[in-house]
């Protein structure tokens, strides 16, 4: 049971009151007239409300002389629709401090807002300011991408980034648990792929990516590590999205499992991958290779109850199917044209199997290749091309680009250290928060087809936790404005003070944010074994 750490998280912001970060849609305070000190309060709430009242309770102890009410909305509030997600805040000299919601996610969300918009005053009292907060997202998916293939960062941080979260309004964990360098989840059906996948004989070395360290590396997640995660992320209205690789991506899978592979082709010798970049490792499509999918997908799919399952499709070379007499005979068999064709023939099967457990299928943009799929869900990461693609076929999308989003690029002036080394590029906090997700040639309906955007933490260079958040923060900060509010209502220059401000409730949670001049906020051990 978690639900104290986020009450001690929420407090620690709190104490330092300042602006709500993401922006809300409206902030209407009454002026000349004093603030309401909910220290202590009674909390009333509706019902529906119950789990959320009560995380509020611990946050705000006992012995106060006020109220504050959890109202379910059942219209608008004050002229304003608060839809799933949204709520209003009413702080009026005496009367009851109400939230009002639709939905106890929305509820949520306005005491997460609550406590970033209250202060402590000299004699310690908890003082919200009198007024209206009216707000509400503008993208249902608000999403944080973690990358343990390469890195495994462990259950306690994946936690903690879950509270992080929260205190962000990111409702959407993404996580990559598959990979080329590492196979990190538990398959009670198929041991190996943790007995043998899970583990590399060497790592690339912290600041020459091109000389392998020799050190052995390993880990996994259990069973019950992902239930236990999932479980706490949905008291936290976060959904989690698992990504098992396919057809590329699989050298782990496949060195666990060599008959899962292009076994007819020459040099067939499979490993884990001990350095990075695409390798050339691809699942067989040959049905052994779907019933082990399929034997993956019971395991996993009742775990993560999300509607939507990420099946990857990336950087799939072509060669070993170009090379397999076997892929070859599905070519001919099944009158495809050429490998790309083949691709999309494999997600196609793949996505069959999701369908009948429930699930919709979510892909990079590779997805594509050889035809998409009518109802797949196409996450846009290359070329804003494949954007309008999805959109003239009718699929949603999510918009993931690299433009914008990949939290695994450098962000400037660093340590001189090794540890800080990175992909390349420069994504600075300007660049992310100038991002806008929609293209702008989408028409009105096409609009609509974008569920959201998310940030990405490719782990290549992510080695542990410290480095984790150096990269993540404050970008996503500035995600996850964008994700939230309206473009309409963003600018730069009015959300650099408020950043400012929201770093400070960083400071109070220890968080090792990348600060304005390179410096990381909390420790420079950023390496492996640090």
């Amino acid at each position: 049971m978690r639900l104290p750490v986020l009450a001690s998280l929420l407090l620690a912001a709190a104490c330092l009151g300042g602006p709500i970060l993401p922006k809300p849609v409206q902030v209407n305070q009454i002026m000349d007239a004093p603030a309401t000190n909910i220290r202590g309060a009674k909390v009333e709430a509706d019902p529906a409300f119950a789990a959320t009242a009560e995380r509020l309770r611990a946050q705000l102890g006992t012995g106060g002389t006020t109220t504050v009410q959890l109202v379910k909305a059942t219209g608008p509030v004050r002229g304003f629709e608060v839809g799933e997600e949204g709520y209003v805040i009413e702080a009026h000299p005496g009367q009851p401090v109400r939230i009002h919601a639709r939905t106890d996610a929305g509820a949520f969300y306005g005491i997460v807002s609550l406590q970033q918009h209250a202060y402590t005053g000299n004699d310690g009292g908890t003082y919200v300011p009198p007024g209206d907060v009216m707000d509400k997202p503008r993208f249902a998916w608000r999403g944080l991408m973690i990358d343990d293939g390469r890195h495994i960062m462990g259950k306690a941080q994946i936690l903690r980034m879950l509270d992080l979260m929260a205190l962000h309004k990111l409702n959407t964990l993404h996580w990559h648990l598959t990979e080329d360098q590492g196979w990190r989840v538990e398959i009670k059906k198929y041991p190996k792929l943790t007995e043998v996948g899970s583990k590399r004989d060497a790592s690339p070395t912290m600041g020459n990516r091109n000389k392998p360290d020799g050190k052995p590396y390993a880990g996994f997640y259990t069973q019950e590590d992902l239930k236990e995660v999932v479980a706490y992320a949905t008291k936290l209205h976060i959904n989690v999205i698992p990504e098992i690789e396919m057809p590329g991506h699989a050298a782990a899978a496949i060195a666990a499992y060599p008959h899962l592979g292009n076994t007819d082709i020459p040099g067939y010798s499979p490993k884990v991958a001990t350095s990075w970049g695409v390798k050339y490792y691809t699942f067989a499509p040959k049905e052994e290779t779907f019933a082990f999918i399929d034997d993956v997908f019971a395991e996993l799919c009742p775990i993560f109850p999300n509607a939507f399952f990420h099946i990857g499709g990336d950087e799939s070379p072509k060669d070993q199917w170009n090379k397999s007499p076997f892929a070859k005979e599905v070519m001919a068999k099944e009158k495809l044209k050429n490998a790309h064709e083949l691709q999309s023939y494999f997600i196609s099967r793949v996505e069959k199997l999701l369908n009948k457990r429930g699930k919709r299928l979510v892909g990079w943009d590779e997805i594509q290749e050889g035809g998409l799929s009518k109802t797949a869900t196409m996450m846009v990461w290359r070329d804003w091309k494949w954007a309008q693609l999805a959109a003239d076929h009718g699929n949603n999308i999510v918009m993931a680009p690299t433009s914008h989003t990949y939290f695994d690029y450098g962000q400037g002036k660093h340590p001189e250290n090794p540890a800080f080394d990175n992909i390349g590029g420069n994504l600075t906090v300007e660049k992310v928060y100038g991002f806008e997700p929609i293209p702008p040639k989408f028409t009105e309906a096409q609009r609509k087809l974008v569920l959201g955007c998310q940030a990405q933490l490719w782990g290549e260079y992510i080695y542990n936790p410290a480095k984790q958040e150096y990269m993540a923060f404050p970008r996503a900060c500035a995600l996850a404005e964008v994700a939230w509010s309206e473009n309409k209502d963003r600018s730069w220059a009015e959300f650099q003070p408020r950043l400012e401000a929201h770093l400070k409730r960083l400071d109070a949670l220890k968080v090792n944010y990348r600060r304005p001049d390179g410096t990381p906020a909390v420790t420079e051990k950023v390496g492996r074994g640090e």
